[in-house]
């Protein structure tokens, strides 16, 4: 698919939980003149606790600088868990440029507010050791939710995410996220923008909130979610595992359908 732009974040590299091999299956089928990683690509917190770094995450890598080769605008916007990268605003480093924030204007001219998100989250800005103990309590919940999947796909059922229901079912969570998302928006009007695209709270979003464009790209840990722009402007959010389990099921469809014609083709015989 031929795009006008890609927008990335959370991806989370160098963490056992990164979803790398559908990251590069989603950025080999997609072609973009810019793309955008709004931040936490790599996990310097992880990074710095203990290496961990397997050869899929090696060739996500390898890919975004293929396409920065091949002439794609590559902006990279650091988050918290990539924060090093905060002090080289600027720098070039194989075609990708670091910014703190960008502003993107779409082919239908909206301008939108890039930015990871994090600098407005009160956790992160003013307790920093509540963030990286949540931090650890979300790995513990992704340790349970891999091997709960792993029981589910025995009986058949498909994967289910335990952090993403605990988020729906805890009201302190949900009202954290509706906060963030009008303090997001009312940071994008003060700026004089259309919209914000963002990412830092693994919740995959794009809605109108007044009269501004609200975009989350959500994470590629457990929802493995993108945002495109396509020629005329017009924004898509991107359920990549449900686009993989829907290839899947077409192919196994077709499978089916042609042991149905091998069998009807020899009893004929």
């Amino acid at each position: 698919m031929k795009v006008r732009t890609i927008f990335l974040s959370d991806v989370h590299l160098g963490t056992r939980g990164c979803q790398a091999e559908m990251l590069l299956d989603f950025l080999t089928r997609h072609e973009s003149d810019r793309l955008y990683l709004v931040g936490d690509i790599i996990d310097g917190w992880k990074l710095g606790r203990g290496w961990f770094w397997k050869g899929p995450q090696n060739d996500v890598i390898e890919a975004v600088l293929a396409k920065a080769r091949a002439g794609c605008k590559v902006i990279y916007i650091p988050g918290n868990h990539d924060e090093a990268l905060r002090h080289y605003p600027g720098t070039h480093f194989g075609g990708i440029e670091v910014r703190h924030e960008t502003c993107h204007v779409t082919a239908d001219g909206r301008r939108l507010l890039v930015t990871h998100g994090d600098q407005f989250d009160s956790i992160v800005v003013n307790a920093r050791w509540l963030a990286h103990l949540g931090d650890r309590a979300y790995d513990a919940a992704l340790w349970c939710n891999t091997r709960l999947n792993r029981l589910r796909r025995l009986w058949g059922g498909q994967y289910w995410s335990l952090s993403n229901w605990a988020k729906q079912q805890v009201k302190q969570a949900v009202n954290f996220i509706s906060e963030y998302e009008k303090v997001l928006t009312a940071e994008a009007r003060r700026g004089g923008y259309d919209g914000v695209v963002c990412g830092h709270i693994h919740a995959a979003a794009m809605r109108r909130i007044g009269d501004l464009d609200y975009v989350n790209t959500g994470d590629w840990v457990e929802s493995c979610t993108a945002v495109v722009e396509h020629p005329d402007g017009r924004l898509q959010l991107i359920d990549w595992a449900e686009e993989i389990r829907a290839r899947a099921a077409l192919e196994a469809d077709r499978k089916v359908a042609r042991i149905g014609r091998a069998r009807r083709g020899s009893r004929v015989a």
